[in-house]
């Protein structure tokens, strides 16, 4: 049946072109200045245009301010807002009625007792993520490359359906679903052939991967 993917931090035509032409459900524009993937949301509006009503468009953002909130949700109109900082349920359900999008809350993972940081967020988001746990001096959240034991979601269930992030690539994507059971997958580093450089060919091998899953 394969699952669903979620290509992140997209900043060139030629990523957007491989993310459609492979499948992706979603598509992440990153608007965090310390990432190499950091895009303007005037820029992120051209490139998600060819998108729009094939792919859901999400913006991802740590920690925001209502001005970044509103100028990023003015221009872009995402789909879905990713929030992947400290963020408290409040925060992500004003920012739900402030911009009308839906959210995505990252939780960060490193061991099992994590995981219940999710239960904060399930009446507020429509969709979690589990990415890997930054160390405690990590400039950045998230899109570091990095997997934390995808055993520790084996059989869990949650009232939201739930991202599967971190480390992955088009390598280990399958074994990433078979011990997670993870039915939705995001992506950013394990699909780029340099910081912030996306490579369509790893894109297309990702989602490839995806469907085969």
């Amino acid at each position: 049946m394969g699952v669903q993917t979620k290509i992140c931090g997209i900043s060139s035509p030629e990523a957007v072109t491989a993310a459609l032409a492979g499948g992706a459900s979603f598509l992440g524009f990153m608007f965090f200045e310390k990432s190499p993937r950091a895009i303007a949301p005037d820029a992120a509006w051209r490139l998600a245009q060819p998108v729009r009503g094939q792919a859901k468009i999400v913006a991802v953002l740590v920690d925001p301010s209502d001005a970044e909130v509103d100028s990023v949700a003015t221009v872009l109109k995402p789909d879905l807002i990713q929030l992947h900082g400290k963020e408290t349920a409040a925060r992500a359900w004003a920012i739900a009625q402030r911009t009308g999008a839906s959210i995505i809350k990252v939780v960060p993972v490193s061991e099992a007792a994590d995981l219940a940081a999710a239960a904060e967020f399930e009446t507020v988001v429509e969709h979690l993520m589990f990415e890997t746990k930054p160390a405690k001096d990590a400039e950045r959240p998230g899109g570091l490359g990095v997997a934390f034991d995808w055993t520790l979601l084996a059989g869990r269930r949650f009232q939201r359906p739930w991202f599967l992030a971190g480390g992955l690539d088009p390598w280990n994507l399958t074994q990433a679903v078979q011990q997670s059971g993870a039915r939705l997958l995001d992506v950013s580093s394990g699909v780029e052939r340099g910081p912030g450089l996306k490579d369509p060919a790893l894109i297309i091998a990702f989602l490839d991967a995806a469907r085969r899953a």
